[in-house]
């Protein structure tokens, strides 16, 4: 037998073609997929079917109105047998025989073409019902046959076919207006099978409310056709009158006009409400049922109303009512954001509290609430996040695991990403590991990386936490406007504050500097306006340039960014008479000699800030300035040299990127020298999670091990075992922290920066409740002088042990574990009452505190009897119900910087839907990024030796001319009286009668002191607004007071002392407390001994006024060892003997400069080619702008 040919069979298998079918290739199989399983199709079918039932229905009426009962026609059957049956009854004629003439209801008169229409239209139906029931058949027949629609099918066809063959029936009543029952189920199935063709779901509401609507309709139609038949052979009513007798009865009105007057039709009303009363009440509860489902899912948004206005989207996995009400007050702060709407994407049901506030009629027609995933594509196409002008999603802080509370935020983002990629994104996330999987979004806020490097900058720049919160937070700056406080008025104005940005081109602010230096545009802004310009951007560059300095050249492209009480567009601009004189004046003459510093007269009202500008020429006597001397006799003062219009190449010096300036320019001891003589410049090389910036920081030359982190432990290298031995230059900064995450590595960056000088750097130790992990330590060996140790605050051996007598400052982060608690409010619970412990164990310790609820800022150093608190407390709830966005800025630990709640930055994200440049800003200013050529911030402190500048104006010019640096508010302590309701009336008598019986002698020494301290108080010339000076009053008068008083006796004395040992008991015990603990743990009690009789007055003047002026008070007081009171007295007599501090921004340039102010300045950076000072040497009024504090540290050597 021979082989098939290879070729032969090639051939043969290339013509085998093989078909595959997705479904049952049968008859059958094919008919079912074109009437049913085909959306498209099945839709064409029921359409069709649909407008069959409705054209029965029409023909119906239209046969009832050409019918007419009254007619005789001998070849109608039913006409025949009306006449025969009224001859065989003619001798029984009884009352219902006489009325119901039962031919008119069984036979009607129907025209042929009619009939001939109607048994067309019923042969189709009973063609496609047949066709429908065998293709739906599943082995029960029964079941097909028994169904309503089936039934009702066959009664208003089968008639019309049978008449086809037996023409005598074609008169016979057929119900047809049945028919209505089957559109209305055909009506359903199709609304079904549209949105299932075009793939839309349609709400579930809409569908019961249809349904309802269809219901009612049915029935009215059945029993107006029904009742007008029946009484065909009663009254002969017509249709429209029994389409009203419905509409009458269905409505229980009941006029009683229109009745049916036989017993058929009657029964027939009788069955209709019947009915009515079992589906009707069924159909209503579906209807309540799904309105109260659809209430707490909240329903949609219009489509309409989406492609008509502009709404945004809020994403959060649960809905607090202080995130709702601080996303709306500062989204709605801004005018062109008032017609947008807000719809609100929650997973929960909405609480009790939130559907009070969004029924609200302020905020019910803005804010929509709808109950749903953001994982969802249904959800979001409710939402309708593809029409929206950006999506805001925020993570759930009160978690207990913020990892997982970021993976739910990150999925969030992808999903609104994957479904509307147009839509810019506003993602917030906590943990700084988890910000590169959204890196994608417009705007991104990671909380732990801001809350640590603001915590950090905290401990060298006072209040800095104050400071970017008030930035970022939208106020007109009325807060506080109608206090009696000279504090609080000031305080509140500079509030309003804010960054705006402008086209140079566009700007009268800035369009005269085209062509000049940016710091010459900045210092002649302020100058003139009362602008603080802090940064530009180039046209061809993205990055922000916070005070690029004096090589900078305005050009008229460049967006410049300033800090001011609104934006330039809202300002009208007043000039003086004077000034339009002097229009002619050139403009170098006008810069020739310091000019005198015009007062700006700031109105914000209606979103409008009008300037007074007065001329700002002087004549040129003036231009000198001389120093005030003791005898009154003049010395010629220091001058400020003018600010250049472009930067002196020849004073511009390359500086030395490896090199400490400070330390090469300042000779120092062979002790002082050793300080940071071993720190290196250089980039971290091991970075704990991807996306931190790369900052050059002061670094070890090698890593240190492991084990020299360790503070309490010596080890191999080291036997140190707390923070005596390690004999520190400077005063440490402890962090408290559950955890050594990631974002705690931005804490020590800034710390460590290049920028700050190596001698000034502070000791940093960590104080953890769980050991750091390898990854952590490896990230940190490389900084100097960090240290870690395990321990809680609320352990008085770990406080003790990590060093806490020799720090300066104690940043208490707050906890994972206690962020969520039964109680929202009570998170902060642990955290208050540790904090108010270590303030009563170490008054002098500066605490820095960081809480889950801003309100509860008010339990910080909490003083049960302060009167002043409580009336701070009611300024609170007036500016809260004045609309006030920052109605807790008055409470005195947020003001002086010593609180700090993450939330209360929530506002920077909400702000970057206007200000896309914020959060930018905001990370340069924190250090948290590190652009080339951009400065950074820094604090100065105005010493006795710089007081001759006088104003804040004259201090803008002395630093633009001599540093480049941009001066952006004031941080100011003065002393003030809290009084007590205890306090009131012990030591009101006393003091009335010292004013008068000393009252001379008094004022003698009140004006002399006056003159001493001038540089103390404010503008104001009345002396009751000098707070030092009315307590040197008042100490001065005590001390005459004890010099006069009669020596009381041995019983008196004995009583005097008792009282006081019982009223020093709770200072002396603490006292005791803390002293035995050292003992025990073999700590000298040197340190805590220097501080520990310290009253409430010196602490505050020790923490806020420094070391200097805190000896200068002592060495004044009045009090000898002897007789100075102590425990509880002192506390009841110096608490309201205290000071307080508060933030400036952008002060007005006449402000008057006080001792001890702390000036925020941006300078400029050092690593850039810029000028140094034209004068050549350090002036004193830069001697000390580095750090706050850096003058203690001859008494912080350990």
């Amino acid at each position: 037998m021979e082989a098939p040919d290879p070729e032969t069979c090639r051939s043969t298998y290339t013509r085998v073609q093989v078909e595959f079918y997705v479904n049952e290739n049968t008859f059958k199989e094919r008919l079912k997929l074109f009437f049913i399983k085909n959306q498209r199709s099945s839709l064409r079918i029921r359409l069709f079917n649909f407008s069959l039932k409705i054209l029965t229905c029409v023909l119906y009426i239209l046969r009832v109105y050409l019918d007419d009962p009254k007619e005789d026609n001998d070849v109608n059957p039913c006409a025949i047998y009306r006449r025969n049956n009224n001859n065989n009854n003619y001798h029984n004629n009884t009352a219902d025989s006489a009325e119901i003439d039962w031919s008119l209801i069984f036979c009607v008169s129907r025209r042929e073409p009619v009939w001939a229409i109607q048994v067309t239209v019923a042969l189709i139906s009973f063609l496609e019902t047949v066709l429908i029931t065998y293709l739906s058949y599943k082995g029960n027949i029964w079941e097909q046959i028994f169904q309503i629609s089936f039934i009702l099918e066959m009664i208003n066809s089968v008639p019309f076919i049978i008449t086809i063959f037996w023409s005598p029936l074609r008169n016979i009543f057929v119900p047809v207006f049945l028919n209505c029952w089957l559109a209305k189920g055909a009506l359903e199935n199709m609304i079904n099978d549209f949105h299932r063709a075009i793939q839309r779901t349609h709400s579930a509401m809409f569908n019961q409310v249809f349904i309802l609507i269809c219901t009612l309709m049915c029935l009215v139609f059945t029993g107006a056709c029904g009742i007008q038949h029946l009484e065909r052979a009663g009254k002969h009513l017509t249709l429209f009158d029994s389409f009203y007798f419905c509409i009458v009865t269905f409505s229980t009105v009941g006029y009683g006009d229109v009745t049916p007057q036989i017993w058929p039709s009657q029964l027939l009303v009788v069955i209709l409400i019947c009915v009515a009363l079992v589906v009707l009440p069924l159909q209503f509860e579906e209807l309540a049922y799904l309105w109260m489902e659809s209430q707490k899912l909240g329903g949609n948004y219009s489509r309409h109303r989406a492609q008509t206005e502009k709404h945004v989207v809020l994403c959060v996995s649960s809905l607090k009512i202080d995130l709702l009400m601080d996303f709306l007050n500062e989204f709605y702060a801004h005018p062109r954001l008032q017609d947008y709407y807000v719809v609100i994407l929650c997973p929960t049901e909405i609480d009790i509290q939130v559907r009070r506030i969004l029924q609200i009629p302020l905020w019910s027609q803005r804010v929509i609430y709808l109950q749903g995933s953001a994982l969802k594509d249904q959800d979001l196409m409710r939402a309708k996040m593809d029409d929206a002008e950006a999506c805001f999603i925020l993570s759930s802080r009160n978690e207990v695991d913020r990892t997982a509370a970021d993976h739910q935020t990150i999925l969030r983002a992808w999903a609104a990403k994957d479904f509307a990629p147009n839509c810019p994104l506003y993602v917030q996330i906590l943990k700084p590991e988890n910000k590169f999987h959204v890196k994608f979004a417009d705007h991104v806020v990671c909380e732990e990386e801001f809350k640590y490097a603001m915590l950090a900058l905290n401990c060298v720049c006072p209040a800095t936490s104050t400071l970017v919160t008030l930035l970022v937070h939208t106020s007109r700056g009325q807060e506080g406007q109608l206090s009696p406080e000279q504090w609080q008025r000031i305080y509140g104005r500079c509030s309003g504050n804010e960054v705006y940005h402008i086209r140079l081109c566009d700007s009268k602010f800035f369009g005269e500097y085209d062509g000049k230096s940016f710091t010459y545009a900045s210092f002649h802004a302020h100058k003139k306006y009362g602008v603080c310009l802090i940064g530009v951007k180039r046209e061809d560059n993205k990055s922000i340039l916070l005070n690029p300095g004096p090589r900078h050249i305005m050009a008229a492209a460049d967006t410049c960014y300033y800090i001011n009480i609104t934006k330039e567009e809202n300002s009208a601009f007043i000039f003086k008479e004077e000034e339009k004189h002097n229009k002619g004046l050139s403009v170098s003459g006008l810069y020739d000699a310091p000019p005198r510093l015009p007062v700006h007269s700031i109105i914000a009202s209606m979103g409008t800030v009008a300037i007074d500008l007065q001329n700002p020429d002087i004549p040129e006597e003036s231009g000198k300035l001389t120093l005030p001397t003791e005898n009154g006799s003049g010395s010629r003062r220091p001058s400020i040299a003018p600010v250049l219009e472009i930067a002196d190449s020849s004073a511009i010096l390359p500086c030395d990127l490896l090199s400490d300036q400070s330390e090469d320019e300042t000779n120092q001891s062979d002790e002082e020298g050793s300080v940071g003589s071993d720190f290196v410049k250089g980039y971290p090389p091991n970075s704990p999670y991807i996306g931190s910036s790369p900052t050059l920081c002061h670094l070890l030359p090698q890593k240190a091990p492991f084990c020299c982190l360790r503070l309490d432990k010596g080890c191999t290298h080291s036997s140190f075992e707390d923070a005596k031995a390690y004999g520190f230059k400077n005063k440490l900064i402890i962090v408290s922290a559950e955890t050594a995450g990631n974002g705690l590595y931005n804490f020590i960056v800034p710390l460590r920066a290049y920028y700050r000088p190596r001698k000034e750097l502070n000791p940093i130790v960590l104080l953890l409740d769980y050991q750091p992990d390898n990854h952590f330590l490896e990230a940190i060996c490389c900084f100097p002088m960090v240290y870690f140790m395990a321990g809680t605050i609320d352990n008085l051996d770990n406080l003790l042990q990590c060093g806490i007598i020799y720090a300066d400052n104690l940043v208490v982060v707050d906890k994972e574990s206690t962020m969520s608690a039964e109680e929202d409010y009570m998170a902060d619970a642990k955290t208050i009452v540790n904090v108010q412990t270590m303030f009563r164990l170490f008054p002098s310790l500066s605490i820095i505190t960081e809480l889950t609820h801003p309100s509860n800022m008010r339990f910080m150093q909490f003083r049960a009897k302060d009167c002043y608190s409580l009336a701070l407390s009611k300024l609170e709830k007036v500016e809260r119900d004045k609309g006030s966005n920052l109605a807790f800025m008055f409470r005195l630990p947020f003001a002086a910087g010593r609180v700090f709640s993450i939330s209360m930055l929530d506002t920077l994200l909400y702000q970057s839907f206007v200000k896309d440049y914020m959060i930018a800003i905001a990370r340069l200013l924190l250090g948290l990024d590190t652009t080339p050529g951009s400065g950074y911030l820094c604090a100065m402190k105005i010493t006795e030796e710089d007081l001759w500048i006088r104003t804040y104006g004259r201090l803008f010019q002395k630093l633009c001319s001599s540093s480049a640096e941009i001066p952006i508010g004031i941080y100011r302590t003065e002393s003030h009286m809290f009084s007590t309701s205890e306090c009131k009336d012990s030591y009101a008598q006393s003091q009335v009668s010292i004013n008068k019986q000393q009252g001379e002698e008094h004022r003698e020494r009140g004006e002399s002191w006056k003159e001493k301290t001038a540089h103390r108080n404010s503008t104001a010339s009345d002396q009751s607004e000098h707070p030092l000076l009315r307590k040197k009053s008042m100490q001065w008068a005590r001390r005459l007071s004890r010099k006069t008083t009669k020596p009381s006796s041995r019983a008196e004395r004995i009583s005097q002392q008792r009282l006081n040992l019982y009223r020093r008991s709770e200072r002396q015990e603490l006292s005791e407390l803390v002293k035995n603990r050292m003992k025990h743990l073999g700590l000298p009690t040197v340190g805590y001994e220097d501080v520990s009789n310290l009253t409430a007055s010196d602490v505050m003047n020790r923490v806020n006024l420094g070391y200097l002026q805190e000896l200068q008070d002592i060495s004044e007081h009045p009090y000898t060892e002897r007789t100075k009171p102590s425990g509880p007295q002192a506390d009841e007599m110096n608490d309201h003997q205290n000071t307080l501090s508060y933030v400036l921004i952008n002060p007005p340039p006449d402000t008057v400069l006080e001792l001890n102010d702390v000036v925020y300045i941006i300078r400029s950076d050092p690593l850039a080619h810029m000028p140094e000072d034209s004068q050549g040497g350090q002036t004193p009024g830069t001697r000390n702008r580095q750090d706050f504090g850096t003058e203690t540290r001859d008494e912080t050597h350990l």
